[in-house]
């Protein structure tokens, strides 16, 4: 018997000082804290990545990290490749 995967974006934003609770969630995406720039850019690429994913006809669990990385890139969200010290 298979597991069943389950994939999901994680966003954290540690440049609030306004002292508001920001916490947005969506389809296959929890986003927590963030000054309101912050916080509402990560909604926006969370979308976009979905949007993105949608159009492949793709989820989360089914995209390959390829994939995954050239989306991330179209969107501007800078991700650190865990192969790099």
């Amino acid at each position: 018997m298979k597991k069943k995967i389950n994939a999901c974006l994680l966003g954290l934003g540690f440049d609030n000082k306004d002292g508001h609770v920001r916490v947005s969630r969506g389809k296959n995406f929890h986003l927590f804290g963030g000054s309101e720039n912050t916080h509402n850019t990560m909604l926006e690429k969370a979308i976009k990545i979905n949007e993105h994913l949608d159009k492949k006809g793709k989820t989360l669990e089914t995209v390959s990290e390829k994939e995954f990385h050239d989306i991330a890139d179209k969107v501007g969200l800078k991700l650190r490749d865990p192969h790099q010290n």
